[in-house]
């Protein structure tokens, strides 16, 4: 299975070996800039950014794991805001020898949990 539910990733987080990676701009990530749309702007706590498209625009295997500052074999959840980017993200991460799995709900359904933590 590639997604992740809420649930799931909520009982993981700062569980070690779990990256979680926010594969949004970094103004989305630092709140700065975010959806109009989510009621709370910053992103999940510990998770690491790096816009999808630094990924999708990689030269190579070792350009990404630099980029995500991972050793292979890692296991990532990608979000982003509507879950789209980070299928996108996910697939490229699984295709440079990642654990990688997409948390299809995104900012989008985290943001609006008052119950869940945010960082900015």
């Amino acid at each position: 299975m590639n997604d992740v539910d809420l649930e799931e990733l909520a009982g993981r987080l700062g569980e070690p070996g779990l990256v979680v990676l926010d594969v949004r701009t970094l103004e989305e990530f630092d709140g700065s800039s975010g959806a109009p749309c989510d009621p709370r702007q910053g992103h999940i706590p510990g998770a690491r950014n790096v816009n999808v498209l630094e990924l999708a625009t990689a030269a190579s295997r070792e350009e990404v794991q630099a980029l995500v500052g991972a050793p292979a074999g890692a296991e990532i959840v990608a979000y982003c805001d509507s879950g789209s980017r980070s299928e996108v993200a996910a697939q490229i991460l699984r295709a440079v020898g990642y654990a990688a799995r997409n948390y299809r709900g995104s900012w989008h359904e985290w943001s609006r949990r008052d119950d869940l933590p945010v960082e900015d």
